[in-house]
């Protein structure tokens, strides 16, 4: 690694502070060169327990977020059972529940995003996890009351909810990324991103664990089936606990030496944290050592429209954004319905002769078992290999190539269930349509859904790397919520489910755009994130900022 620059600290108002020409020109040279070899450092390092800690403390994060998107799916049974004289919420309550979530995702990543890279990923590391425990917790003490219903205070609480989730997106990633090497780095994204499986997989689990320990009390039990409310409380609750056990882990997180060294401007400190944290796992800030700021391109409005104005770097925001979007269209369009689904193919409510022969307490809690048992199959048999097939070829395959095959068999796959929906689901071949669902749910992960993530988190410039990610991922939540609002709006035309097929039609259509909209990315496998922000780095820093006094020690590092 370089030496250390010297720089003398000088007294407020002293002219010595302001560096010669000559003087001011050698030490960019000097710093450029620490710079790369602070970077060079990064990603060259080895596969170490850091990186481990890393991927656990943002995967536990996803893992909740996942839970609690996904769980809605199965309380929402849960609460029609409950609160509604028919047995199921009605389209607007289902509709404003599972919707909820992915608006205030879509807000939570692009505040988020951009406070991250105006303030620092650290500072705001955690925040996020604070505002989904709270708001989780706040879910299950929600009651009904004759000023408020039940479902408008769940919407209020899976709203702020949401915002923590959103937070979470742009924030794990990209720290992820900004502390992986190159050669891992996909590998690493990749893991902390397959905590979603694992979470949506967790809920079902939850969900048929609760369901075995309270059978009693709702076969056995009064009709308006109190067991179930305690059901779906403990259901969204138990989100809680792996959220609380990382929160410790991710405020205190260092700040990532790449924001040090190219949004703080503070290179010297930036690879003194690089030096210490890749040999000890540790680092350290001396709060009275001066603070030299370099001249390097700085985040502004201006700049902002100036960097993605450009051709080259516009295309691969519009990229990113719509890619995500036309994804989550059927990603959450399934997803946050997987209950309906899953029920046109025998795991949901038990038939009109069974419910007759069983009784209504027994069919209550066969409806709610099926579901749960049905979540849990979807999850093994297609959602996470899906994602460890990602890892196993992300970093040799490249991402470029498995977002194009997903979204290529994904509009193959979709155009196959919903032109044969009618065929396979009414005529007795619902064995087809759940192989075909595992196969939508398997190329989602192992393609678009892994890649989306991915891929925003590495192609951006530092001062613009978590905004980046933000608008991205806030575009795919659009989609989330379109695709919500459009399937429940839609699939009861006919008779009740009788256009989910042309739904399934639908998402192919996204699916074979998001095909063209993946040929405006580059291909980031084995590059570093310099060499991907489409800037010149050998003279990224033009000088060093004149500092005077105690304005150097402005910006501690806590």
């Amino acid at each position: 690694m370089a030496d250390p620059v010297a720089i003398e600290k000088t007294h407020e108002g002293s002219d010595a502070s302001y560096a010669e020409p000559s003087k001011n020109i050698s030490s960019a040279a000097a710093l450029n060169a620490r710079r790369r070899a602070a970077l060079e450092d990064i990603d060259n390092a080895k596969f170490s327990w850091y990186h481990v800690r890393t991927c656990i403390v943002a995967g536990i994060g996803f893992f909740t977020d996942a839970y609690d998107i996904f769980a809605i799916s199965i309380a929402a049974t849960m609460l029609g059972i409950v609160y509604t004289k028919s047995g199921s919420l009605s389209v607007n309550q289902d509709l404003g529940i599972k919707v909820a979530t992915p608006i205030g995702t879509l807000c939570g990543q692009l505040l988020f995003g951009w406070l991250a890279d105006v303030v620092g990923r650290k500072r705001m590391y955690g925040l996020e996890l604070i505002v989904i425990i709270v708001g989780t917790f706040a879910q299950t003490l929600c009651a009904q009351s004759g000023a408020v219903t039940i479902t408008g205070t769940l919407i209020v609480w899976r709203f702020l909810t949401g915002i923590g989730i959103g937070g979470d997106y742009p924030l794990s990633s990209v720290i992820t990324s900004e502390f992986a090497a190159t050669r891992i780095r996909g590998r690493m994204m990749t893991a902390v991103f397959s905590a979603q499986g694992w979470g949506q997989f967790s809920a079902a689990l939850v969900s048929v664990i609760i369901m075995a320990a309270y059978k009693d009390d709702i076969v056995n039990g009064p009709a308006n089936t109190p067991g179930v409310d305690r059901c779906w409380r403990l259901l969204i609750g138990i989100g809680c606990i792996p959220g609380v056990i990382a929160l410790y882990f991710r405020l205190t997180i260092p700040e990532t030496p790449r924001y040090t060294m190219d949004i703080e401007r503070n290179v010297a400190q930036a690879a003194q944290d690089v030096e210490l944290f890749y040999s000890t796992g540790k680092y350290t800030h001396d709060e009275d050592a001066a603070v030299v700021k370099v001249e390097a391109p700085k985040a502004t409005r201006r700049d902002f429209f100036a960097h993605f104005g450009k051709w080259e770097n516009g295309k691969v925001l519009l990229g990113t954004s719509w890619s995500w979007f036309a994804l989550d269209i059927a990603f959450y369009g399934l997803g946050l319905n997987s209950s309906i689904i899953l029920s046109t193919i025998g795991y949901g409510a038990p038939s009109a002769a069974r419910k007759a022969q069983i009784g209504h307490q027994r069919a209550v809690w066969e409806q709610l078992h099926n579901t749960s048992v049905g979540n849990i199959i979807v999850s093994v048999a297609g959602l996470i290999p899906g994602y460890y097939a990602s890892m196993l070829f992300i970093d040799s395959v490249g991402r470029k190539p498995i977002q194009l095959m997903g979204f290529t068999l994904l509009t193959i796959i979709f155009c196959a269930m919903g032109f044969g929906y009618d065929k396979m689901v009414y005529n007795g071949h619902t064995a087809a349509f759940t192989a075909l669902y595992c196969l939508a749910n398997f190329f989602q992960n192992f393609g678009p859904n892994t890649t989306t993530f991915i891929i925003p988190g590495e192609v951006f410039p530092t001062r613009y790397r978590s905004t980046g990610h933000g608008i991205s991922a806030a575009s795919g939540k659009l989609g989330a919520v379109v695709a919500q609002v459009g399937f429940a709006r839609l699939k009861d035309i006919h008779g009740s489910n009788r256009w989910i097929g042309h739904i399934l039609e639908i998402f192919a259509f996204f699916m074979l755009t998001g095909i063209f909209s993946t040929l405006l990315i580059p291909e980031t496998k084995g590059r570093t994130l310099e060499d991907l922000s489409n800037e010149n780095q050998e003279n990224y820093i033009e000088g060093v900022k004149p500092v005077r006094g105690v304005e150097a020690l402005d910006h501690s590092r806590v």
